[in-house]
């Protein structure tokens, strides 16, 4: 099993930009399916994007399509979510997700909070 602390999360004003970090500790990262997830006030949980083991599958959500880039670095034990033209609602707690294709553990991150306001 891995840990996951996302990172990143902040304020930032409608149009802008934030990139969220998901660092994984433990061995076997490289064989996780990975993926973001947010949860906004008085709603349930949703899916975001997601990426393969090998980084060369990636799938989104229709919200964050065109807007939205996850990416990871097995060598640094990290997947990413680049946030562009950020909108009001977006905002929301964003959490990383994992799968490992080996044992079929999961884990959970505790999440980070993405506010998007003027």
């Amino acid at each position: 099993q891995v840990q996951l602390v996302e990172s990143g999360g902040g304020l930032v004003q409608p149009g802008g930009s934030l990139r969220l970090s998901c660092a994984a500790s433990g061995s076997g990262f490289g064989r996780y399916v990975m993926a973001w997830y947010r949860q906004a006030p008085g709603h349930q949980r949703e899916y975001v994007a997601s990426i393969n083991w090998s980084g060369e599958i990636t799938k989104y959500a229709d919200s964050a399509k065109g807007r939205f880039t996850i990416s990871r670095d097995n060598a640094m034990n990290m997947v990413a979510l680049q946030m562009n033209n950020l909108q009001p609602e977006d905002t929301a707690v964003y959490f990383c997700w994992g799968k490992s294709g080996i044992d079929q553990e999961e884990s959970w991150g505790k999440g980070t909070l993405v506010t998007v306001s003027t």
